[in-house]
């Protein structure tokens, strides 16, 4: 294996819990904002969850693979770039899709939808991918990753937390509408503090290799918005739908990623390295199409 593919994040397992714990409050705050008729006006419409799936869970880790085969970065970059594109889309999407003027219900409704349903696809995109790649199955051999115990961490930082939520929300209303707001902005705030405390310890190998992620973390994310967008407007979405579906497929769940990584993979150097920038590159370019739409809209 190449430098870059030996280099390890050091993370310390006082800070992997705090990690678990914090990925976990995160999720619960989601899932107080859902309501069962929010899959309920989903199911409804069963056009716009098809192309939700299709858009995040078949067509970006295929689109990811492509890039991988293409440029042929780095091995561990390589399995960055498919663990970005096997989470599900990121907590921040809602907040995005209201400030660009999206379909906030649908962008909520997807983003549950999605969390539930990569209990399973996030570790078998993962690993289906990672092992089709020959520079990528090497690490995964070397690391014996064991697809159970992937399985399982997923069930409790993603499907508990968001069942857990949601109960609540049935339960209590009104407290929930209250403990949704405070945790809101809190979801952001969360990551840039996991990537503080990942990274806090290692600036100097982040400074080292920081540009071997650069043009392709930039790369596959803005495809990734174009994918969203492009595959809504060739099901004739409205445009509405097409900002919505371009924004859950562009904002993926980084600080998931980087739990996966420090969790099984040691903080293996290309892939945290990758994981973390997307995590706040998607942000950036997030605001900026958010306002972008939001000024158009305003302007209309």
């Amino acid at each position: 294996m190449q430098e870059l593919d030996k280099v390890e994040i050091n993370f310390d397992a006082s800070g992997l819990w705090i990690l678990n714990i914090a990925l976990a409050i995160v999720m619960f705050g989601v899932a107080l904002g859902i309501r069962l008729e929010d899959f309920k006006q989903l199911f409804k419409t069963p056009k716009l969850l098809f192309v939700g799936i299709l858009s995040q869970f078949i067509l970006l880790p295929l689109l990811t693979f492509f890039l991988v085969v293409i440029f042929h970065p780095k091995p561990s970059i390589a399995l960055g770039m498919i663990m970005v594109a096997a989470c599900p889309g990121g907590n921040i999407s809602n907040f995005i899709t209201h400030l660009a003027k999206g379909n906030t219900v649908l962008s909520i409704s997807l983003t549950a939808f999605a969390t539930f349903i990569a209990v399973f696809m996030t570790p078998f995109n993962f690993q289906f991918y990672g092992s089709l790649y020959p520079p990528t199955a090497e690490i995964l051999n070397t690391v014996e990753l064991n697809p159970f115990e992937l399985l399982k961490l997923v069930i409790l930082i993603l499907g508990i937390p968001l069942v857990l939520g949601m109960f609540f929300r049935y339960k209590k209303e009104e407290m929930a509408d209250k403990f949704s707001k405070i945790l809101k902005p809190f979801s952001i705030i969360i990551f840039v503090i996991i990537v503080v405390m990942a990274f806090s310890k290692n600036l100097q190998v982040f400074n080292k290799y920081i540009h071997n992620v650069l043009f392709l973390g930039i790369l596959h994310n803005i495809l990734a918005i174009i994918l969203g967008f492009t595959i809504a407007k060739l099901f004739r979405l409205s445009f509405v739908n097409q900002k919505t579906l371009a924004i859950e497929t562009g904002i993926q769940n980084s600080g998931l990623g980087l739990l996966l990584i420090f969790t099984f993979f040691n903080g293996l150097g290309g892939m945290a390295i990758l994981v973390a920038f997307w995590g706040i590159w998607h942000i950036i370019t997030g605001l900026v199409i958010a306002f972008f739409w939001s000024y158009k809209a305003t302007k209309k």
